[in-house]
């Protein structure tokens, strides 16, 4: 169980801070989608830095610090069910696959995290 854990936290991990980064640097499609959907520029480095600590939270979870990684896991779930919400809201349905496949890997990532957890 704790590998599969870990495998699907790391591709979490990989993947927030990959969209972060992207978010950081003002990447086109970020701005166009963020645009499309009526997420305010101004809202974009906030937006990034609640991923990069997503993914951070994740990362702390996996050398040990479960609690963290409960929470960061959770709090990923809640900003990825969030941006799903404001894509059906702006009808913006071509691109949700995106924010979805996030969601998946922030679900999958807090389930196993809390199966680890309960075995411990």
């Amino acid at each position: 169980m704790f590998t599969a854990y870990a495998i699907i936290t790391v591709i979490t991990i990989l993947a927030n801070a990959g969209i972060a980064a992207a978010d950081f640097s003002r990447a086109g499609f970020v701005v166009a989608n963020s645009t499309e959907v009526g997420v305010p520029q101004t809202w974009i480095p906030r937006l990034a830095a609640l991923k990069a600590a997503g993914a951070a939270g994740l990362l702390l979870g996996l050398m040990g610090f479960t609690a963290i990684g409960v929470a960061a896991a959770t709090g990923l779930v809640l900003f990825f069910i969030g941006a799903i919400a404001t894509h059906i809201r702006a009808r913006v349905h071509h691109n949700i696959v995106f924010p979805g496949a996030y969601l998946v890997l922030a679900a999958a990532s807090l389930v196993l995290v809390l199966a680890v957890a309960v075995r411990d």
